[in-house]
């Protein structure tokens, strides 16, 4: 063991700034195998990232790491450690939607992080801040210790150049009624499009590019297509799209008071009980409708049981 860590484990005594440290990114004599093998291009999957790190130790530049030298357990090759929002993207995303009052969707688009994400970061900011102002103390120690072990997404604030996407944001959630087998025929003569798939699943079901979580995004990537070159054109159906958000959520904010109003509450010593009138008959007439009230259980899809007709009897 002291051989080791006299020999190669010498190398982790004092860590790489502002990189992972793990050992399969070393050789068995201690030396960092992407300076030796830079020369040689970048790995697949770093397209776009910044391919450059200071080493303010050896105030030299070393490469970014690549997908072979974020494997944190030699053992276990599969595994690869995910980049993990940087403290400055965290406080960009809270003073956007704190100081600038941009909606999370907004937020989300322009950063390259997740809505839920986003969600997160501005309830978990507002935590910490609110523990300041009551001085808590706070595990900043253990925090920048484990995010020193993690790579991490970084962001420049005041730099020209767009920020790097942290993850994928536009993917199209999984609809429960999109899981079960469906056979549909159409005919030859008929355009079957997303609108068409969504219609075969379930009347309700809208189709994809209105699911997915920026439908604005290709909204704005067509117009960007027919006036290339056009940013007045573009910067103006932002702004149409951005409107019609702030509308929407200024009609969810009055539902939302109109549903507190028509609520009536009982307080009590220990708890508030919330009273609304319903209809009977708001159940549907299989008990389990959307707008009915008490536990209602789906219906299991009929796809794999035994004795159903699973082929097409007939073209509509």
């Amino acid at each position: 063991m002291f051989r080791w860590l006299n020999g190669p484990g010498a190398v982790f005594r004092d860590p790489l700034p502002g990189s992972t440290n793990y050992l399969n990114a070393y050789d068995p004599q201690g030396n960092l195998i992407r300076t030796r093998a830079s020369g040689s291009g970048e790995d697949e999957g770093d397209e776009g990232r910044n391919p450059f790190d200071q080493n303010i130790a050896g105030g030299k530049l070393i490469p970014k790491e690549k997908a072979d030298d974020l494997v944190p357990f030699p053992l276990n090759r599969q595994f690869r450690s995910q980049p993990v929002l940087s403290e400055e993207l965290r406080d960009e995303i809270y003073r956007r939607i704190n100081e600038e009052k941009k909606s999370v969707r907004t937020v989300s688009a322009e950063l390259g992080v997740e809505m839920q994400r986003v969600g997160a970061v501005f309830r978990l900011k507002t935590i910490e801040n609110q523990w300041i102002q009551e001085g808590k103390n706070l595990a900043s120690p253990y925090a920048r210790a484990v995010n020193a072990m993690l790579p991490k997404t970084p962001f420049v604030p005041g730099s020209r150049t767009p920020p790097l996407p942290h993850e994928s944001i536009n993917d199209l959630p999984v609809h429960s009624v999109t899981t079960r087998q469906l056979f549909h025929p159409v005919p030859e003569s008929m355009h079957f499009n997303r609108a068409s798939a969504a219609k075969a699943f379930s009347r309700d079901l809208m189709p994809a590019d209105k699911r997915i979580p920026h439908p604005e995004l290709v909204e704005l990537a067509r117009v960007a297509a027919q006036h290339r070159g056009r940013d007045d054109v573009v910067k103006a159906r932002r702004n149409e799209l951005e409107q019609q958000e702030a509308a929407i959520l200024n009609m969810k904010r009055e539902q939302k008071a109109r549903q507190e109003a028509a609520a009536k509450k009982v307080d009590t010593p220990r708890w508030q009980f919330r009273f609304e009138d319903i209809k009977a008959e708001s159940v549907g007439n299989n008990g389990r409708a959307k707008g009915g009230v008490g536990a209602r259980y789906g219906i299991p899809a009929q796809d794999r049981k035994k004795g159903q007709v699973k082929i097409p009897t007939k073209v509509e």
